[in-house]
């Protein structure tokens, strides 16, 4: 690669680091974080000289991008009489509607139960009498009460309370006992239903999203691994969840999920994008624009997203070309990406929203399961999803001024 070639390709994630990150000045030198890593690089600028600490520029000793993030950041002019003038970019912020986000956080429990019960009468209300015992509770205070011990984050035994208060508001028909809850997570049957609700759930934000973007995050659980200290000689950790999930980039409503138990049982991520992408499309949501990361970057999920009608923003791997292999659309989008490249990271930033979605799942309902069987851990982070689900609906409701309707799902 020629060098004017290659110092263009790092001022333009120069740009991508001074537009997205908080740039520093610290007496004459310049903090700069890492776009990979936490790490954080210091530039010094000397009238023609310019240092960085960054490996890049001390084995090179050429212009890294941390020195072009600087100097995007700070540019300076001078007028014919000598004066400079000195401009500097400004970061985008997006500014937040305090007013109904306070009210919608005031009145969150009360509107998460009428809404949890909404969304609980479509599921069918059969009774299934074992021997000569009780029957069974009815499946949708089965998932009423379990998707409740979510969103209080509280134990089994400590949401009982809450339990009873939605008993006598009429919510349920008998607040179970806990161990009956725990039981009931376990059950098999239960998994459809919890995917067909977090669908159902998604649908009154339909006229809304119209782009998407889809990842994976994982959920730590109570169970440990010696696989991390054989793989890569460090102590054991937690065994983790992996959930896919594809996410509205403007309400963070989530539209699909799949969730993989067990850490020999997890799948790639690229094998996820077209069924997740497909349920959503299929649920009735328009896809203008599809985003994801170079995990996904493959021609299938370029053919899929342009099959029905919108077009993607998948990162290229470093060695990807534009041969189309059969691919017109590839192709196309590898030509948009390297001669429009800032057009083109404009549209792709609207993956970092379902990075958004992983936060507010995990920081609101925790990234931790407490369930010790597989079956009821994979339907313990799905009841994550929904309840975050929810939570947005009440959210937006008060925002954009919708109505919660899952029996025509708009």
């Amino acid at each position: 690669m020629q060098i004017q070639e290659l110092l263009k390709i790092r001022k333009q994630k120069g740009y991508e680091i001074a537009k997205t990150n908080k740039i520093v000045q610290k007496d004459k030198k310049w903090i700069v974080p890492s776009q990979t890593s936490n790490k954080k690089y210091e530039v010094t600028l000397y009238l023609d000289k310019k240092v960085c600490t960054c490996l890049d520029y001390t084995e090179r000793g050429m212009t890294c991008k941390h020195i072009f993030a600087v100097e995007i950041t700070i540019t300076k002019e001078v007028d014919n009489y000598g004066n400079v003038k000195e401009t500097k970019i400004v970061r985008k912020t997006y500014p937040q509607d305090w007013a109904n986000y306070n009210k919608a956080q005031i009145n969150q429990k009360e509107l998460f139960l009428k809404l949890l019960f909404d969304l609980c009468k479509s599921i069918p209300q059969e009774r299934k009498h074992l021997g000569k015992g009780r029957p069974e509770i009815p499946m949708k205070d089965v998932v009423f009460s379990s998707a409740l011990k979510i969103f209080t984050t509280f134990s089994l035994r400590r949401f009982g309370s809450d339990m009873k208060t939605a008993k006598e508001l009429g919510y349920v028909e008998k607040a179970p006992y806990f161990s009956v809850v725990s039981k009931y997570m376990q059950k098999e049957e239960l998994t459809p239903i919890l995917q067909e609700l977090i669908a159902l759930s998604s649908m009154p934000l339909k006229s809304i999203e119209t782009k998407f973007a889809i990842d994976s995050t994982g959920f730590r659980t109570t169970k440990f691994t010696d696989y991390c200290k054989e793989k890569h000689n460090i102590e054991k950790q937690h065994e983790w969840i992996k959930a896919h999930i594809c996410t509205g980039v403007k309400t963070n409503i989530v539209t699909a999920v799949q969730v993989d138990t067990g850490t020999h049982n997890q799948s790639a991520d690229d094998p996820q994008f077209i069924p997740l992408l497909k349920e959503t499309h299929d649920n009735g949501f328009v896809v203008d624009e599809a985003s994801a990361d170079k995990a996904y970057s493959s021609r299938h999920n370029h053919n899929f997203v342009r099959s029905i009608g919108g077009t993607p923003f998948i990162a290229f791997r470093s060695n990807a070309t534009g041969n189309s292999s059969g691919s017109y659309t590839w192709m196309r989008m590898y030509r948009y990406f390297t001669y429009n490249r800032e057009e083109f990271l404009q549209h792709y930033h609207n993956r970092s929203n379902v990075e958004t979605t992983v936060f507010m799942v995990k920081s609101k309902f925790t990234d931790l399961v407490r369930s010790k069987d597989e079956t009821a851990q994979l339907n313990e982070v799905l009841l994550k999803f929904l309840c975050h689900n929810i939570c947005v609906l009440i959210q937006e409701s008060f925002e954009l001024g919708i109505e919660p309707n899952f029996i025509s799902g708009v």
